[in-house]
């Protein structure tokens, strides 16, 4: 579903078990403090550590974790006796933990080059030997998971057709390689059913619409059955294969708005009804045995999650207040690693002890010259946009601001089409907002979490009807009490950067300032180009934007490159050069044809990241860069 550009610039928590948001106007809230007790840098913010893994070691003492502490991501083993770190891999490059292997201390880990998104797989022994599993430079392989009886593991990788993933098993005592499935056909594996004879896959129609497939390995066939029969526009999306190989469990919104889980019995072919609400449920999963099952649901932008054992409702106990999240439970389902977070806290991570319900921190990452008390929660806002369809989004009010101190409030477009801004701490918003700039993180029409009428209302409509919703939640904001209605302005990142591009283009007197990150500005040039590996989505691209030669005359009256002359308004621009979603000379392009029509454009490239900036030195960079545009053309002396 909605996978084409997608990256949120509003981080969403994964899961919660306590969550809570209020909707509607929120100048009521109360807070009688004239400002933070200080202003803090960029720098200090990014002093804050993200850390993140779900691997424990097979005798279960350490975790696996990835954390940016150097300012480069890279891979360490967290004690969990004495809860410290130690680094297992160094260098420039970021690097992602995977897992280590089951029965010993080998650890898989994964890196690209300067965000090339060629995924490659290595191995390190414990004598600190590293061995690249991937072969080819360009070559994308991806981690797959452990089989249930630990012996194998999956991976998929594209060497053999840059277009798609073919699926491998590999031995994990010896590492031999055995294809599983050759993918001809475009599909997406998704799993293998424990005893290896289910091969579970989907395809994406359209944005809005997937199916399911089954190959019965054993059997010898290779031609995938369809079990996802619908009608019209529906959801097909897998979520895990019970771990007794009897069923796959899937979220589907065939016959309503919202996706529900139901599950499918390979043997029978019958489907079940399982867990449903008001609101999609967005991920269900189970530890190794089967005895603990985790359903996440997406609860305006605060996903809930329900946890059984032995079927019975289980509840965590002896947390701190916030969101859940990124729950993993180790192979003798003695322990239960996860995260707690909320907008003003950073992630820490959690273990839970399943016999004695004894919950302990492992790590503390917020950098402790910030004041908490200096950090802002986002509240649900809501506004009735001009067709009358309800717009959601979080809304960040800073300290101090009020009627006798408006403040200039930037809208924040998250990245997609199908993103959502919802929960969670994100050291670039809190920056700004502690330097004196409301944020109102619009999830326009087209975004996800609000059914599938909401998610599909911007289909074919881009640079239209989801630009004007931004328009209209500026003349919501007008409306608060506490914002400078001449000091609006708008930014994003991906999709969102496109929506600052056509905001700036095609609703020229609108905002203020514009910042784009590095936004579509072409997308005849996007969808030309789109990587090999997306090949599988190419329909539903074509569907969701529309096609670059059928098409044409659309994508050019809605792509801001061929309308940079309508730009006058000032705009700054991030981008990274090895971006392979949105290539630079896009950005380059841009700015060109903004220059050509008179305008004035700040530029900044990133020769080392790609779609999305991983290194701290360069969101530092970046941000600063924003901070200083922002105070040059919203501060309080903009424009003397």
């Amino acid at each position: 579903m909605k996978r084409i550009l997608y990256l949120t610039l509003v981080s969403c928590a994964l899961s919660g078990l306590v969550s809570a948001c209020t909707s509607g106007d929120t100048s009521d809230v109360t807070d009688t403090r004239t400002g933070p007790s200080r202003s803090y840098t960029m720098d200090e913010f990014m002093k804050t550590i993200s850390v993140g893994g779900n691997s424990f070691s097979h005798d279960e003492t350490r975790l696996l974790v990835s954390s940016n502490e150097t300012g480069v991501y890279q891979v360490y083993e967290l004690d969990l006796a004495t809860n410290r770190r130690r680094a297992i891999t160094t260098g420039e490059e970021t690097t992602w933990a995977v897992a280590y292997m089951p029965q010993d201390d080998r650890i898989l880990f994964r890196r690209d080059k300067d965000g090339s998104e060629n995924n490659h797989l290595f191995l390190r022994t414990p004598d600190g030997m590293v061995r690249d599993l991937t072969t080819g430079g360009n070559t994308r392989e991806e981690f797959a998971g452990f089989n249930t009886d630990l012996k194998t593991f999956f991976t998929q990788n594209n060497q053999r057709d840059p277009r798609f993933l073919d699926l491998f098993q590999w031995d994990v005592a010896t590492l031999a390689r055995t294809m599983v499935y050759e993918n001809t056909e475009g599909l997406d594996p998704f799993e293998i059913s424990p005893d290896g004879r289910w091969l579970v896959l989907s395809r994406s129609n359209t944005s809005n619409d997937t199916d399911l497939f089954v190959v019965d390995l054993d059997g010898g066939g290779s031609v995938p059955l369809l079990i996802s029969e619908h009608e019209g526009q529906a959801g097909y999306v897998p979520q895990a294969v019970s771990p007794d190989g009897r069923f796959l469990y899937y979220s589907t919104n065939d016959g309503g708005e919202f996706l529900a889980l139901k599950r499918y019995e390979f043997a029978t072919g019958e489907h079940g009804d399982i867990h449903a609400s008001d609101w999609d449920v967005v991920f269900c999963y189970f530890s190794l045995s089967g005895r603990y099952r985790v359903i996440g649901t997406n609860e305006d932008g605060y996903t809930r999650v329900n946890i059984t054992r032995d079927e019975e409702p289980f509840t965590i106990h002896g947390l701190p207040e916030g969101t859940v999240s990124g729950i993993a439970f180790s192979h003798s389902e003695k322990f239960m690693k996860l995260y707690v977070s909320s907008d003003t806290m950073p992630r820490n991570i959690f273990l839970y002890d399943l016999e004695t319900g004894e919950a302990r921190q492992l790590t503390d990452t917020l950098n402790p010259q910030i004041a908490r008390a200096d950090l802002v929660a986002g509240e649900v806002a809501r506004f009735e946009a001009r067709d009358g369809l309800t717009i959601p989004g979080p809304l960040f009010k800073p300290i101090g601001a009020g009627p006798d101190n408006r403040v200039p409030v930037m809208l924040w477009v998250h990245g997609g089409p199908g993103g959502q801004s919802g929960a969670g701490y994100r050291a670039e918003m809190q920056y700004l907002v502690n330097n004196g700039y409301g944020l109102f993180a619009v999830n326009n029409r087209g975004s996800s979490g609000y059914g599938k009428s909401f998610m599909a209302a911007d289909d074919r409509r881009h640079g239209r009807e989801p630009l004007w919703d931004c328009v209209d939640a500026k003349e919501y904001l007008k409306t608060l009490d506490w914002v400078d209605p001449d000091r609006i302005g708008i930014m994003g990142g991906s999709y969102g950067g496109y929506m600052v591009l056509a905001a700036l283009a095609f609703e020229p007197e609108e905002f203020a300032c514009g910042v784009d990150i590095f936004g579509v500005a072409n997308w005849l040039l996007t969808l030309q180009s789109i990587p090999p590996y997306w090949e599988s989505y190419r329909q539903a691209l074509y569907s969701e934007i529309g096609h670059p030669v059928e098409d044409e005359a659309f994508l050019r009256a809605t792509s801001p490159v061929f309308h940079g002359d309508r730009i006058t308004r000032p705009l700054l621009i991030l981008q990274g050069a090895n971006d392979p979603r949105v290539l630079r000379r896009e950005s380059d392009d841009m700015v060109e044809a903004i220059r050509a029509g008179g305008g004035t454009v700040d530029y900044i490239v990133f020769e080392d990241e790609g779609h999305g900036f991983r290194k701290s030195a360069n969101r530092v960079r970046g941000f600063n860069a924003v901070r200083d545009f922002l105070d040059e053309h919203l501060g309080e002396t903009a424009g003397d």
